[in-house]
């Protein structure tokens, strides 16, 4: 049975291997908050669905493709008559990266309150939701609103990511739309910005909320509950392509959520993958099993043989 649900759009990526103005090569995958943090837990041996509306197009088979290949259940995916969402990634220097998104009217973007309610089924204990979704229109809003419903009738776990990304809304815009979502859930994340978008620790743990996670990037992450306050550092690696390295922290605290580990231990398995996947270009994979997590503590130029 399916352990934990997630919904949004998943679009396909490429990413260039150097200047667009200029002509290059592009490499293809796919992209998207929620099914990269899927894919994280999945890695980590826990049992997800993915909810989400796809192109009838080879984009979107490619996305069905490879969500597949890496053991999600896509089975509450919808084909739609829209195509398929696309973003670039341009990697202009080490640490800085430029991305564009052609998601306007995409099939991800269709996405509404019936999709979030088909994804559910027996043995849910988790739901996993973003703020990407809810900027992308009325019909995405819905689905994530129907979603935290849901979770609560069933009495299932809610974690929400608040991921605000300027291009898509203003700041003031995305405040009011996510801050009632978050208070909704039982375990927030953001970096010190995006939570401070929608209320701050204090204020969100006021209201409900029983977990509040601050990602703080090469620092690591911190987290705080009504118990207490907990920090653990990031780990030095070699920096390959940051993009991505949030959705694998948040996967990576809520395997070891769902292992019912502490919060110590939440936070150094979420710095843990965090740091796989910066290490690896791409957005999810970078992403290690569980027999991989030991490996940071491995020496410097070990061999596995």
């Amino acid at each position: 049975m399916t352990e934990v649900v997630t919904l949004g759009e998943t679009m396909v990526a490429m990413h260039a291997e150097g200047l667009l103005r200029l002509g290059t090569t592009l490499r293809t995958s796919i992209a998207g908050a929620e099914s990269n943090v899927a894919i994280g837990l999945a890695r980590l041996g826990r049992r997800v669905r993915w909810a989400g509306r796809v192109g009838r197009d080879e984009p979107g088979e490619l996305v069905l493709r490879t969500l597949r290949a890496e053991g999600i259940d896509v089975s509450a995916v919808e084909h739609d008559d829209a195509p398929t969402g696309l973003i670039l990634f341009e990697q202009r220097l080490p640490d800085v990266t430029r991305v564009q998104y052609y998601r306007t009217g995409s099939a991800g973007s269709q996405l509404g309150e019936d999709d979030a309610v088909a994804a559910f089924g027996e043995g849910v204990r988790l739901v996993h939701l973003s703020g990407i979704t809810p900027a992308l229109g009325d019909g995405p809003r819905s689905a994530v609103r129907a979603a935290l419903r849901r979770a609560h009738e069933i009495g299932a776990e809610v974690s929400f990511d608040v991921n605000f990304r300027s291009r898509l809304w203003s700041a003031a815009e995305a405040a009011d739309a996510l801050t009632p979502l978050a208070r909704q859930a039982h375990i927030v994340i953001g970096s010190a910005e995006e939570l401070d978008l929608v209320g701050g620790p204090e204020r969100l743990l006021s209201t409900g909320v029983r977990e509040v996670v601050t990602k703080l990037g090469a620092q690591g992450a911190s987290a705080v509950t009504a118990d207490g306050e907990w920090s653990a550092p990031g780990h030095s690696v070699p920096v390959v392509d940051s993009v991505g390295a949030g959705d694998a922290f948040t996967a990576g605290y809520l395997s070891a959520f769902l292992d019912g580990l502490g919060v110590p231990d939440r936070l150094a398995r979420g710095n843990a993958c965090g740091a796989f996947a910066v290490a690896t270009s791409g957005d999810w994979e970078g992403c290690p099993t569980r027999t991989e997590l030991g490996l940071l503590g491995a020496g410097e130029g070990t061999v596995l043989r």
